[in-house]
């Protein structure tokens, strides 16, 4: 998506190259290139970048800019505080997907990425993509492009309203009179667009069955495979082993997720339009 170029974070990849000498080859000439080939000593050259099929980098930039750029950028060059994939050390230390697609389909929740369910094939469009945007730039002299500012303020209130009522599903969850109400204060610009695309630090509701067919509901605490943990309405908290109980729990950071691949742009742009009158 065009708008979904939110959120830079530099992940500036770190070089450094380490040079021990001893005093004897200190005190010789180094060998020259021709002397090297001679004595059959072995010369690092450096591999040239991959390239990939037009066809499959197409199909990868369609996906990454539908489901990826709201965060790294259009091209891969980062969001506000999303990192710049084309400066990424593990992406430059990729090889055939190995590290990129573990990233993709495991997410990393510790730093607000989702996981995403895609093909082997979708995988490697993805990785396509990534890469050659990563070769553009090394190619490149000089900085990145940032989110423009203007590109906020495009939008259709009116039909922002209409799609968040209807299409969007939004009111089916939110309140612009509850739980949105002022959000457009406690959130500007991109910060605001971050909440309406993946929203951090939402707390997932949680329904447990006891073996009675007595039903606890509440704020999800706390879950691994032993045990599930919930505040009650009273503000209590209450645990149970997991073996023993049913649970099933909703999380809206995963509704929002489910939005990635349905917005358009136009929804985006005018999404964004309708949350800044919520003042």
């Amino acid at each position: 998506m065009a708008l979904r170029s939110t959120l830079r974070r530099d992940l500036l990849p770190a070089g450094f190259l380490l040079l021990s000498l001893t005093v004897s080859f200190a005190q010789e000439p180094a060998p020259t290139p021709k002397a090297q080939a001679e004595v059959g000593v072995k010369q690092d050259v450096p591999a040239p970048p991959k390239s990939y099929p037009p066809e499959l980098v197409q199909k990868g930039a369609a996906l990454f800019r539908q489901d990826c750029s709201f965060c790294h950028g259009r091209n891969a060059g980062g969001g506000e505080t999303g990192p710049d994939l084309t400066r990424s050390k593990l992406v430059t230390d990729d090889v055939d997907g190995d590290k990129i697609g573990p990233v993709v389909r495991n997410g990393r929740p510790d730093k607000g990425m989702p996981r995403f369910d895609l093909s082997d094939d979708q995988i490697a469009g993805l990785i396509a993509f990534i890469h050659t945007q990563q070769t553009t730039a090394l190619t490149k002299i000089g900085g990145r492009k940032g989110v423009d500012a203007s590109d906020l303020q495009t939008g259709n209130v009116e039909a922002g309203k209409q799609y968040f009522n209807g299409a969007g599903g939004c009111a089916t969850c939110h309140s612009p009179s509850g739980d949105l109400s002022g959000i457009a204060s406690r959130h500007q610009g991109l910060d605001l667009e971050k909440q309406m695309l993946y929203p951090k630090h939402a707390k997932s509701k949680v329904t447990v069955t006891l073996a009675s067919g007595q039903t606890v509901a509440g704020t999800l605490e706390y879950l691994d495979e032993f045990t599930v943990g919930l505040v009650d309405s009273t503000g209590s908290y209450r645990s149970w082993r997991t073996r023993d109980v049913k649970f099933k729990i909703d999380s809206p950071v995963d509704a929002h997720v489910a939005l990635f691949d349905k917005y358009t742009d136009d929804d985006i742009h005018n999404l964004m339009a309708y949350l800044q009158t919520l003042h």
